[in-house]
C-alpha cells in the first residue's frame, strides 16, 4: 500500500477514490471500502482513499473534538489489511479548512486522476462544510467522473458509526463495540520505560504511552496482546491515570502479560480489549492496590478459561 502526503499522484494512474475520516475503521467503513474495490475492479482502476490528520474537529474545535478510536498508524494498518492500494494523508490546517469545496473536488479530478468517487451520503467537506454529494456529483458529470453515495450500514436497527463505537466503549460494553467494529477494540504502540511500579509490586507491565490524552475507555480489562505482529500473549491491562500512583497523571496503558518475563522495550505491542473487569479506582496505599491487582489477574485468567 502506498502512503502519500497531500493531494498529488506520483504516477497519474486513474483511481477509484473515497474521502473521509474513517476513525475506528468500523464495519460501515469496511462495507464502503469493499464497494470501492468492486467499483475499481469493474473499471480497471486502483483504489485510493483520502484521510485527514489531525481530525478536522481536533483542529477546528479541539475542546469539543471526539476521542480518537484509532491513531493514524492503526488506521493505515487496517486499510492495508483490507486491501486498499493507496492512501493520501492530508494535513488539516487553516489552508485546507478555507479551501472552497469546488476547489477541493477539482483537485481530486485533476491531481489524483479520480475516475470514480464513493463517499458517505452525509459527508460534508470544504470551507464552512459547503460541499456535499450533490456538488461532487454535479462536478463529476462535468469531468466525466462517476460519483456514488454510500448509505448507512445498520446492525440490529442501529446505524454503525464512530460515535456508536465510542458510546459502547465509554459504557464498557466491549461486546457491542466489537459488533460495530467487526473485531475487538484495540490500541497499539511501542513499549516504553515506565516507573517500574508494577515490577516492584510483583506484576511487571509493558507500558504504552497513548498518542492522545483522551482514550475512549478507561478501567481494568482482560486483553490479548500481539508482540511485533507475531507472538500472542494473554494478559490484564489498566488504562487510565493511575490515581493511586500519582496525582494529575496522563492516561497510560499498562499491560501485565501472563507467564511472560522477557524484556520487550521498543517492541510494537497490539492490544485487543476483550472484557472489562472494573472501573479504575484509587486505593489507600500500595498494599491494597497489590491485593486488587492479584484479584484482577485471577479474574482475567478465569475469563480466558471460560471463554477460550
Amino acid at each position: 500500500m502506498q502512503i502519500l502526503r497531500g493531494l498529488s499522484s506520483p504516477d497519474q494512474l486513474p483511481v477509484a477514490l473515497t474521502v473521509g475520516n474513517f476513525d475506528g475503521v468500523h464495519v460501515g467503513h469496511r462495507a464502503l471500502l469493499e464497494r470501492l474495490q468492486h467499483a475499481a475492479q469493474a473499471r480497471g482502476l486502483q483504489t485510493a482513499a483520502i484521510v485527514f490528520e489531525p481530525h478536522p474537529r481536533e483542529f477546528l474545535t479541539p475542546a469539543q473534538a471526539p476521542t480518537r478510536l484509532t491513531s493514524l498508524r492503526e488506521k493505515l494498518e487496517r486499510f492495508e489489511a483490507l486491501g486498499l492500494q493507496r492512501v493520501h494523508v492530508c494535513r488539516f490546517d487553516e489552508k485546507l479548512a478555507r479551501t472552497p469545496a469546488a476547489d477541493f473536488i477539482d483537485a481530486l479530478y485533476r491531481k489524483l486522476m479520480a475516475k470514480h468517487v464513493l463517499i458517505g451520503d452525509d459527508f460534508r467537506f470544504g470551507n464552512a462544510r459547503g460541499g456535499d454529494f450533490a456538488l461532487m456529483e454535479k462536478m463529476g458529470a462535468q469531468h466525466g467522473v462517476s460519483v456514488e453515495a454510500m448509505g448507512s450500514v445498520l446492525l440490529d436497527g442501529v446505524r454503525v458509526s464512530s460515535t456508536a463505537v465510542r458510546l459502547a466503549l465509554g459504557e464498557g460494553n466491549l461486546r457491542l463495540a466489537q459488533h460495530y467494529l467487526g473485531r475487538p477494540y484495540s490500541i497499539s504502540g511501542h513499549v516504553e520505560h515506565g516507573g517500574k511500579v508494577g515490577r516492584k509490586l510483583g506484576f511487571p507491565t509493558a507500558n504504552i504511552q497513548l498518542k492522545h490524552n483522551r482514550p475512549p475507555l478507561t478501567g481494568i480489562f482482560v486483553v490479548r496482546a500481539r508482540i511485533d505482529g507475531a507472538e500472542v500473549v494473554q494478559g490484564v491491562a489498566s488504562l487510565g491515570v493511575r490515581p493511586t500512583i500519582e496525582a494529575n497523571g496522563k492516561p497510560v496503558l499498562e499491560v501485565h502479560l501472563f507467564d511472560f518475563d522477557r524484556q520487550i522495550y521498543g517492541k510494537h505491542l497490539h492490544v485487543d480489549f476483550l472484557h472489562k473487569l472494573r472501573d479504575e479506582m484509587k486505593f489507600d496505599g500500595l498494599e491494597n492496590l497489590t491485593k486488587q491487582i492479584a484479584l484482577d489477574v485471577e479474574n482475567a485468567r478465569k475469563w480466558f478459561i471460560e471463554h477460550e
